[in-house]
């Protein structure tokens, strides 16, 4: 394990008569590596996730190599210190290239290794790495205990590569496209422990055969010095498709909120139903089904059916203790209250601090939330296991609309990582299905109030009238949602709790998902807190 302080830093040029393949033991290098070079490289990177924190120092956890013959890549596994006394862990692979034109993207170091000059980059840029990555996966053995393991799929099939190219932006990971066919994601932050997407997409489709999401092809680990299998990279089938959920979702609903004038729609005139009233679609009211058309209503449903076989699967497992559902106790609601507690105390902060950066209704929402704050928090610490008979099983953890794939009139589920601001152990604690449903009903939510805020002016109505057709629609989504899949989780056996219970379970994972937006909006789009500010006092102020 190495670290290096700024002040022990050599100037460049830096000059080394060490063969790349014995770099990383040259005490020397490692020095200059971890200082002012890696720590400048790091913080300009999309996946790095510590901007708004201050960076102490970057310390060398370990390193492995990545090689086949004569070619030889270093994985590293970085551990980046804050001055607030927290760290992160990421991965970094790195290669060395002498010929400029393979090293135009993510230059990390300019260096002459035994007299020849070159470049350290991205080991990810170089085709040449990315080649060796999936011949390692496609010939892996099928028990492979090595230290930096290997491991298909019985379900792999391919065997020839062919090409490979970035997805695209990404934040937190860098994903491939091989062949066209599949996706190999480098996680970028890491975790000591098997990473939540790896454990999830193998279990869901090689274990249950769960069609929709991509299947699971192998992926790559090492297993670090205390023995910790740590997730390296997921390899999956590329599922083709027309964008995501939520990308489909603004585009219906500009449709939608545009038919209010062109149908000229009174919006007080709108029946409305009690928020998580279950409705098949022949019972929306004609007035509503006039106003958005019944296509959205059809998504909805497959979309619910889609969520329903998800969590049926995740529900069905009885040998594998990481999988087997389990009951409500007071271990949970402990851990449950003190993690929510926290976190609410936090965003009482942060909205207490930034009072002064909103303006009309959200400042109205942000004081009335301020005053009712006990209430807040007594709904909270209002939770009682004893009186829960559901289930609780491993979940998505994180869905929402972008966590989706739409192909043609069929929806994909993917990005089982989990919550981004939870620990590694959080994410992996098993939940009630509802809390993956509460996720996906504020990200209706949000659609809705980024159609309005993205378009407002394209639909000449108050923008309070705006709110209260949006207000209205949630619910009939929320209906149609729920119908479909209580129907279908009934249908298998999942236990998910008796009408009170699940309303109780809705509510609570619904208002502690609004707490954990209002967060992100307070500190990044003042503007956009209202959405997170009406779920919260949506929620609370509901009678039915």
């Amino acid at each position: 394990m190495a670290k290096a302080k700024k002040d022990s830093v050599l100037q460049p040029p830096f000059k080394f008569d060490v063969a790349w393949e014995d770099l990383m033991e040259d005490e020397k290098f490692v020095k200059v590596f971890l200082s002012d070079v890696l720590e400048n490289y790091v913080v300009q990177q999309r996946w790095y996730g510590g901007k708004s924190s201050k960076m102490k120092y970057i310390e060398l956890q370990e390193y492995f190599r990545i090689q086949q013959r004569e070619e030889v890549y270093y994985g590293l596994l970085l551990e980046v210190n804050f001055e607030e006394a927290f760290y992160q862990h990421y991965f970094l692979p790195i290669a060395f290239v002498s010929d400029e034109s393979f090293a135009e993207k993510d230059r990390i170091l300019p260096l002459s290794i035994k007299g020849q000059e070159g470049f350290i980059i991205d080991a990810l840029n170089l085709e040449a790495f990315r080649k060796l990555v999936f011949e390692r996966i496609v010939n892996a053995e099928q028990d492979d205990r090595t230290r930096v393991q290997y491991h298909k799929s019985l379900n792999f099939t391919e065997t020839e590569y062919k090409s490979s190219r970035f997805m695209g932006l990404e934040q937190s990971n860098t994903s491939i496209i091989i062949n066209d066919t599949l996706v190999i994601k480098f996680f970028r932050r890491i975790y000591a422990d098997k990473n939540p997407d790896y454990e999830m997409s193998r279990f869901l489709s090689e274990r249950k055969g769960y069609k929709n999401t991509p299947a699971y092809q192998g992926s790559l680990s090492i297993m670090d010095t205390d023995g910790v299998n740590i997730t390296i990279a997921l390899m999956q089938e590329l599922v083709p498709n027309q964008g995501d959920a939520w990308d489909f979702m603004l585009k219906e609903l500009h449709k939608i909120f545009s038919n209010l004038e062109y149908k000229g729609i009174s919006v007080s005139k709108l029946p409305r139903v009690p928020l998580f009233q279950r409705t098949q679609i022949r019972d929306v009211p004609p007035e509503i089904i006039d106003w958005a058309g019944l296509n959205i209503f059809l998504k909805i449903q497959v979309l619910a059916r889609r969520t329903a076989e998800m969590h049926v699967a995740l529900g069905s497992e009885f040998e594998d203790t990481a999988f087997t559902p389990t009951h409500f106790n007071g271990d949970y609601e402990v851990w449950l209250k003190n993690r929510l507690l926290y976190q609410f105390q936090n965003r009482l902060n942060t909205v207490e601090n930034n009072l002064h950066r909103l303006e009309g209704l959200s400042l109205e929402l942000a004081k009335e939330f301020l005053e009712r704050k006990n209430e807040i928090r007594k709904r909270f610490v209002n939770f009682d296991w004893t009186r829960l008979k559901g289930e609780r099983i491993r979940v998505h953890g994180d869905y929402h609309l972008g966590q989706i794939l739409v192909q043609d009139d069929d929806f994909y589920l993917l990005d089982f990582e989990g919550e981004p601001e939870s620990t590694i152990r959080d994410r992996k604690v098993k939940q009630p299905p509802l809390k993956d449903i509460a996720g996906i009903f504020r990200s209706f939510h949000y659609a809705i109030y980024a159609t309005i805020f993205n378009n407002g002016d394209a639909y000449p109505y108050q923008l309070e009238e705006l709110y209260q057709a949006g207000e209205t629609l949630y619910r009939y989504f929320i209906g149609v949602f729920m119908e479909t899949y209580v129907t279908i989780i009934q249908e298998h056996n999942l236990n998910i709790g008796y009408k009170q219970e699940r309303v109780f379970i809705l509510k609570y994972c619904m208002l502690e998902k609004a707490v954990y937006e209002l967060g992100y909006e307070m500190n990044s789009r003042p503007r956009w807190a209202v959405i997170p500010l009406e779920g919260i006092m949506g929620i609370i102020n509901e009678t039915n």
